[in-house]
């Protein structure tokens, strides 16, 4: 799961438009921020194994961010820090929340069972990343459910639509790049791609919807 991810920001911007897309795109993949952040310093552990199908990662140990507890934390902040920061209502805040939860429940589908239930408790997920094309269409299939609904919700606001097949085609520009350029190296290098990968979608969210311009 990748990309997949965006499928729950999109959602949320349909269902709680407030927030601006960027806060949700951010919100989607903040697990992972903060995971590729703990295996720079080493907190947390990855290698790469090319002998596995789908994805080649071997995620050892991750309890700050893949727990079930911990993506929970995560949540709790970041939907604290939205309506603290951003000044957003509550039930924004709590989708911006609910968003970052949400990549456990999509990690839950295709990991390999490595995501702990709890803090040293037994580790879960489907395996769906064994196989490869059934993961990639649950993927692009969120997408396009996701996107339609943002689509939609803009054109109910009499905005334009044309931003959401817009953001889809760079996050699939982004994919195919992503399955070209298998991971490789070691921890450092990793976590800083995917960190630069995270942050640079998250800027290119904000491009495709910039902040409304302040009446004059």
């Amino acid at each position: 799961m990748f990309v997949g991810h965006y499928a729950a920001a999109l959602a949320a911007k349909a269902v709680a438009p407030k927030a601006p897309l960027w806060t949700y795109v951010l919100a989607s993949q903040l697990i992972d921020v903060g995971w590729s952040v703990l295996i720079i310093t080493g907190a947390e552990r990855v290698r790469v194994d090319p002998t596995l199908p789908g994805s080649a990662l071997v995620l050892e140990h991750m309890p700050y961010t893949h727990s079930l507890p911990g993506a929970a934390l995560w949540a709790v902040a970041a939907a604290v820090l939205a309506g603290w920061l951003l000044k957003l209502p509550r039930w924004t805040a709590a989708m911006v929340g609910l968003t970052v939860l949400s990549h456990w429940g999509l990690d839950f589908l295709v990991h390999r069972p490595d995501l702990a239930l709890w803090f040293g408790g037994p580790k879960v997920g489907l395996g769906w990343w064994n196989y490869p094309v059934p993961e990639q269409a649950l993927e692009m299939g969120l997408l396009a459910m996701a996107g339609a609904a943002w689509a939609w919700r803009r054109g109910t606001q009499g905005r334009a639509w044309w931003p959401a097949p817009l953001f889809l085609g760079l996050l699939l520009a982004v994919q195919e790049i992503a399955l070209a350029s298998p991971p490789g190296g070691g921890a450092l290098e990793l976590g800083l791609t995917a960190l630069a990968v995270y942050l640079v979608v998250t800027l290119i969210a904000r491009l495709v919807e910039p902040p409304p311009k302040p009446a004059v």
